[in-house]
C-alpha cells in the first residue's frame, strides 16, 4: 500500500501543466451522498469533501485555457482518515475512492460511458511511516488526499489524450469498453 501511495505526488503546481490539448475545466459537480467512512477514520461531512476536492480541482485544472469546455462528475464513494495507531505496529493510511465521469460540454455527452474509479493513498512521507493520524490533522488529511485525486484524474485525462484522442479536434468518445475498469493510483 505504502508504495502505491508513493505513486501520486501532488506537489507538482509550480511545473507547467501536462499537455491536455485543447482543455478547459467548466463544470465540477462533486457529490457525496453515499460515502462510506471506513473502518477506524476520523469522520468528515459530505460538506467537507465536496469542498476539499473542488479546490483541489480549480487549482489543478483552472491552468487549463483551452477553447472547448469539459465538465467533471465525481461522486465520493469512500474514504479513511486515520487515526493514530501503535507506531511502526499499526500505522492506518488514509485513503480516499470516488467515481468520475468526463463530460464534453459541445457533443453534449459523456466521454468515458463507464465511470472511472480512482482510489488514492496518502502521498509517503516520513509522517505516513508512523502514520498520517499522528502528524497530520484530519483537514490536512483531507485536503491531501483531495490533492491526491485530482493529480490522478489528471493522469487518468493524460492517458485518456494519448490512447483514445480526447481533448483534440475531435474528441472520441467512448461507447464502453472492457478496458475501462477500475484503477488504483499508482498502477499503469
Amino acid at each position: 500500500m505504502l508504495a502505491l501511495g508513493a505513486c501520486t505526488n501532488a506537489d507538482d503546481l509550480q511545473e507547467a501543466p501536462v499537455d491536455l490539448g485543447d482543455f478547459s475545466l467548466s463544470h465540477r459537480i462533486v457529490v457525496a451522498p453515499k460515502m462510506a467512512q471506513g473502518p477506524m477514520s476520523r469522520s468528515a461531512t459530505e460538506d467537507e469533501w465536496k469542498e476539499a476536492i473542488t479546490a483541489a480541482l480549480s487549482e489543478r485544472f483552472d491552468r487549463y485555457s483551452g477553447e472547448k469546455l469539459y465538465h467533471f462528475g465525481i461522486s465520493v464513494e469512500g474514504y479513511v482518515l486515520a487515526q493514530p495507531g501503535i507506531p511502526l505496529i499499526l500505522s492506518p493510511k488514509s485513503v480516499l475512492i470516488i467515481n468520475l465521469s468526463v463530460w464534453d460540454d459541445a457533443a453534449g455527452a459523456k466521454l468515458n460511458q463507464e465511470v472511472e474509479q480512482i482510489t488514492v493513498f496518502e502521498s509517503f512521507s516520513g509522517g505516513s511511516i508512523v502514520g498520517t493520524g499522528y502528524t497530520k490533522s484530519r483537514e490536512e488529511q483531507l485536503q491531501a488526499l483531495a490533492r491526491n485525486a485530482a493529480k490522478e484524474i489528471q493522469s487518468y485525462l493524460e492517458r485518456q489524450r494519448r490512447d483514445k484522442g480526447w481533448f483534440g479536434p475531435e474528441a472520441q468518445i467512448d461507447k464502453g469498453s472492457d478496458e475501462d475498469k477500475p484503477r488504483v493510483a499508482g498502477q499503469s
